[in-house]
């Protein structure tokens, strides 16, 4: 049974609630932490987030092709930057139904572009994971250890992700949906090249974590990338599990909050989660609005989307 809009906005409100209550608490400190980002920094976390965006956009127009349907790169960055706004709204299917929507205009069936975004959700989920396996032992082994739990996902993702699993698993999701079934299966080579182009955007993640710790931690070492790319892949994952509240929000900076302890004390590490919230907002918005610009010149495939129509 799903929950209603007002009880997701509200859990939603609730999570932001005690994210500016530990903002209150530590409010003298986490001023005096925040005063040592400077702006060159916070624009150079910018920077890597949006370039970690493009290769996630590189590897969802392959997924896409693999099914079927190769766009253009212009028209891609259209429906998947734009279609993604759709995640800050309560509930989990906006960001589906728009990029759907967006995609059958320029002749992708619904069931292909569903089909992409699911692999490309599963296929980041792996990374993330996989990453913080690697690297949370450097954190701490009592972080290691409290986080077991999502790392045991990593076997089933992998199971998950073989050709004839995946097929097997969206085209039962379709038919429950009452849509027609995927008509090809995404080649295995095609889903080597997209979990290559995730990884490495995950590691730009990676870099604009780091960018934040190092203006907190300047003698935070070597070891500080890894520090920082593992906590950020972590809690994505808590904020992605977390279904309900819309993009995460307050759950992702709790868990990052958490996972930063070891390295940082609570005021700085707040105000590391929030100066990333921030810059991964700022970053949804900027690539919508480039997506935006970037697909104005190419005209919707009314004809396709015509036949498409009923998928």
């Amino acid at each position: 049974m799903r929950s209603s809009p007002l009880v997701r906005v509200a859990l939603a409100v609730v999570a932001l609630g005690f994210l500016g209550y530990g903002l209150s608490r530590n409010w003298t400190a986490s001023v005096a932490a925040l005063g040592r980002l400077s702006w060159p920094t916070v624009a150079a976390s910018l920077a890597a987030v949006l370039v970690g965006l493009t290769f996630m956009l590189v590897a969802w127009r392959r997924v896409l092709a693999g099914l079927g349907s190769p766009l253009p790169l212009r028209v891609a960055a259209k429906v998947l930057f734009m279609g993604q706004l759709g995640k800050y709204v309560p509930g989990s299917v906006w960001a589906f139904a728009a990029m759907m929507e967006l995609a059958r205009d320029h002749g992708s069936p619904p069931r292909r572009t569903f089909g992409a975004t699911v692999i490309g959700l599963v296929v980041s989920l792996g990374c993330a994971l996989g990453l913080a396996a690697v690297t949370l032992p450097l954190v701490s082994a009592q972080v290691a250890r409290q986080s077991w739990y999502l790392l045991a996902l990593i076997p089933l993702i992998m199971i998950g992700l073989h050709p004839r699993v995946l097929t097997f698993g969206l085209n039962l999701v379709l038919r429950i949906g009452r849509r027609e079934p995927l008509d090809r299966a995404l080649p295995g080579s095609a889903l080597v090249r997209a979990a290559g182009l995730t990884m490495i955007g995950w590691l730009c993640y990676g870099v604009h974590m780091w960018l934040l710790l190092a203006g907190m931690r300047p003698d935070g070492g070597p070891e500080l990338f890894a520090i920082a790319a593992g906590a950020y892949a972590l809690a994505y994952v808590t904020g992605l599990l977390t279904v309900i509240v819309p993009a995460g929000i307050g759950v992702r900076e709790g868990a990052m909050v958490l996972v930063l302890a070891p390295v940082l004390d609570t005021p700085r590490a707040l105000v590391v989660a929030v100066v990333s919230r921030l810059a991964f907002t700022l970053a949804d918005v900027l690539s919508a609005g480039a997506g935006y610009l970037l697909g104005r010149g190419q005209a919707p495939a009314e004809s396709k989307a015509a036949v498409y129509a009923p998928q």
